[in-house]
């Protein structure tokens, strides 16, 4: 979803993860150590470098590490893992999935976040990462499933919906997306309302809700097709809504992910 950009789902950074479900009561951890459940792992001195590797397609990926899950625990849709590498421990999150107490993971180091609380938990992580998916070793890779990365794989992407066959009359008084992407430049820092179809939403990272939406103008080819929104708000992929908020340009959130177009502090109307 994100050309960089297309990605959230996900995480993406990143990030209150989990901030639009704060009213679910926090759960218990499962932990091999009792004396650590509520402890988070000390922040290692630095974040692991996100050195790429070859995802076998002739495309760059994030570096993986391979370690025991020696913590555990959920939260709505979210699974929190501790893992424990021959060099080092680390914090990691996707959407949730069963794992258990010293089984062994591979987590693809995507979406870095330092000093990152999560309110539905209560807890802070000195470090974490949000990532697409966690797999158990010697386990295919599974579909990312519900939650997901912060920018972006937690939900179908635009390629699996129905694609729209004809462009979107714009809002009174807003404009489409295709004419968001021509006059960034001189929409920046105003505000900006347009409508168009849910293709992706991720909520709770950074404190607010992500979504990205298409209206059916713009150009794939160049990804002027699709605009990345920060909300309050709510949605579901499918939903028609109308967003208005204020437009930023390049806005980088770090660990790759960055924004050449965006809107802020958005509102959704259905």
């Amino acid at each position: 979803m994100l050309h960089r950009s297309t990605l959230i789902t996900t995480g993406m950074l990143a990030v209150s993860m989990l901030a639009a479900c704060s009213r679910e009561p926090a759960p218990q951890a499962r932990t091999a150590d009792p004396a650590t459940a509520t402890a988070p792992a000390a922040a290692p001195a630095s974040l692991p470098a996100m050195q790429p590797s070859r995802t076998g397609r002739g495309e760059e990926g994030p570096r993986t590490v391979t370690g025991a899950v020696v913590e555990t625990m959920n939260a709505a849709n979210y699974t929190y893992v501790r893992v424990k590498t021959e060099d080092e421990e680390l914090w990691a999150a996707t959407g949730q999935f069963d794992v258990k107490v010293g089984q062994r993971v591979t987590v693809p180091l995507e979406m870095a976040m330092e000093n990152f609380h999560s309110q539905t938990l209560n807890r802070d992580f000195p470090a974490i990462y949000f990532v697409s998916q966690i797999t158990r070793e010697g386990e295919p890779g599974r579909a990312a499933p519900a939650g997901g990365s912060p920018h972006g794989t937690a939900q179908p992407s635009p390629g699996d919906l129905a694609p729209i066959t004809s462009p979107m009359q714009p809002p009174p008084g807003g404009t489409t997306v295709a004419n968001v992407w021509a006059d960034r430049k001189a929409l920046a820092g105003k505000p900006v309302t347009v409508r168009g179809k849910v293709t992706k939403y991720n909520g709770g990272i950074l404190g607010v809700n992500w979504v990205h939406i298409q209206d059916g103008t713009g150009a794939a080819a160049q990804k002027t097709n699709d605009l990345a929104i920060t909300t309050d708000d709510t949605a579901r992929v499918g939903d028609i809504v109308t967003a208005t908020g204020t437009l930023a340009t390049d806005k980088d959130f770090g660990a790759g992910y960055a924004y050449p177009v965006i809107l802020e502090k958005s509102t959704l109307k259905r």
